[in-house]
């Protein structure tokens, strides 16, 4: 419960783990659907910030490669004063706030200022690098203790404050924490202080993300490979024995899609599942939305369609985004899924089955081709002689539906269910990285995504830009209109479906 306005705000120290947003708690994504402020670092991933209210406060407060945005000092005011304006505030730190993080200091300030708190763990890096590295911390065979350590310490200490004899003869795993402009140093003090140069380390950059990096070597010549390497932080060291079991038991980095970058245009409201598959096979996926879904100018012949539903025979719908326009205005009008009592209803695919499904209601044809020509054709086996047949649809839909009912004898109602319009602008970081000819592949799930983005790029510059990016696309009617555009279509799943083509992205990057 948040607190009133008349009394003092609380903070939240929240772990947001290592970088992989999933690994966050449950608690933690609690304490943001509370927040009125959001002050988050660095190495806190941002879409976590999804996780709070709309018109939350955001505020950045980390640093890039040891420049501070603000200092400890600032920050720890900052947190203060929003605790006093009687806010709900969320300071959303990478890792666990008490490993490595300064959370110990934000909280003395809190108290010092009669500002409750509450401290959320995290998965600290240490912990999600190695895991996601498979390398375990401590096993049985090899080490039964495991120590972390900060590999840059003050600049202004007269002397270290790590027990580097221990430490180095001590034989346990040994994960240093920011050290990678100090490894040369670190590893030649565990050398002078008895650690065998052979000893094997790991360093795993940007850890349990889809930029995961990872280099091995020993104590003796990590530092050259890392200098070789241009290996540049954020990463993490870890020293022992238990790193040779990573050819064994690594999995992150083998995973099909790992280490490919790939743009998905779909709607901003509709990207996430994709994404989210082709993330789950190891890829960097980067969301450059090319459509935007809105209500149509008018509602006024669907309404009348709906408030006449009792006389059609058939509802036909070809999509998710139709189901789901369709049955907000049906709600819209004080109507729910008892309205189709007498109504047969065609979902076009499988996903669109499902958002029937959700309503309560079972589709009673599902074309096994998911192309208006499927539809048509299932159709063609139907005796439509003067039956009303309702097709709600998108303002760019094709006509073949309509136009094929009718020639069949049909009654075809096609009232506009929603627009597909441009969005606002293109994503920045997706048009940069075509541009640094960063990109693997960009995936097209209809007609609209791929027509509108040359439309907004200007065709000649769409095709200058996916010179050597493999083009996917859902089905024969996308690459149809990619190739009117003049791409090559590398990719076309045999089924028309999410699925398929995540499978068919696999299968060509195997």
């Amino acid at each position: 419960m948040k607190p009133s306005t008349n009394q003092k705000g609380i903070v939240y120290l929240v772990g947001a783990g290592p970088g992989d947003p999933a690994l966050i708690t449950l608690r933690g994504l609690e304490c943001l659907q509370l927040a009125d402020v959001v002050v988050y670092d660095y190495l806190a991933n941002e879409q976590l910030l999804n996780h709070a209210p709309d018109g939350a406060e955001y505020i950045y407060a980390g640093k890039i490669g040891g420049r501070h945005n603000q200092n400890q000092s600032e920050i720890n005011s900052l947190l203060v004063k929003k605790g006093r304006a009687g806010k709900v505030v969320v300071r959303l730190k990478g890792g666990d706030p008490f490993v490595f993080g300064r959370g110990g200091e934000e909280c003395e300030a809190l108290r010092e200022a009669g500002i409750p708190f509450e401290v959320v763990p995290g998965v600290t890096a240490a912990v999600g690098a190695a895991a996601y590295s498979g390398i375990p911390l401590t096993h049985r065979d090899f080490t039964a203790s495991v120590a972390f350590v900060t590999g840059q310490e003050g600049k202004d200490k007269s002397e270290s404050a790590i027990d580097w004899e221990r430490l180095s003869l001590g034989g346990g795993t040994v994960v240093f924490y920011m050290g990678i402009t100090t490894l040369r140093g670190n590893m030649q003090k565990m050398i002078e202080h008895g650690r065998a140069p052979e000893t094997p380390v790991a360093l795993v950059r940007w850890a349990t993300t889809p930029c995961q990096q990872i280099l091995t070597g020993t104590v003796a010549d990590i530092a050259d490979r890392a200098e070789a390497a241009g290996f540049k932080p954020p990463a993490v060291t870890i020293v022992g024995e238990v790193v040779n079991l990573r050819k064994k038991l690594g999995w992150f980095d083998s995973r099909p899609l790992c280490g490919r970058k790939i743009i998905v245009t779909r709607s901003a409201e509709q990207a996430g599942e994709f994404s989210a598959k082709l993330a789950m096979r190891g890829a960097s996926v980067l969301e450059c939305p090319t459509i935007r879904l809105v209500e149509p100018e008018s509602w006024q012949l669907l309404d009348l369609a709906i408030r006449e539903l009792p006389g059609y025979d058939w509802l036909i719908l070809t999509s998710v985004n139709a189901v789901r326009f369709f049955f907000q205005r049906l709600g819209t009008l004080g109507m729910d899924a008892r309205a189709l009592a007498g109504c047969k209803v065609c979902a076009v695919g499988p996903k669109t089955a499902e958002a029937f499904a959700s309503f309560g209601i079972r589709a009673d044809l599902v074309p096994g081709d998911y192309k208006a020509e499927g539809v048509v054709d299932e159709f063609s086996r139907l005796d439509l002689h003067n039956l009303k047949i309702l097709f709600p649809r998108a303002d760019k839909a094709r006509e073949i539906i309509p136009r094929e009912l009718k020639r069949m004898g049909a009654h075809v109602d096609s009232p506009v269910a929603y627009r597909n319009i441009f969005p606002d602008r293109l994503p920045p970081e997706a048009l940069f990285q075509l541009e640094k000819r960063a990109v693997d592949c960009i995936t097209f799930t209809s007609s609209s995504t791929v027509q509108n983005l040359a439309a907004m790029l200007g065709e000649d510059l769409l095709v200058d830009l996916l010179k050597g990016v493999a083009v996917a696309s859902i089905g024969p009617i996308t690459s149809k209109s990619c190739r009117e555009l003049g791409l090559k279509v590398d990719i076309e799943p045999e089924t028309h479906t999410l699925d398929a083509l995540a499978d068919a992205l696999e299968a060509h990057f195997s």
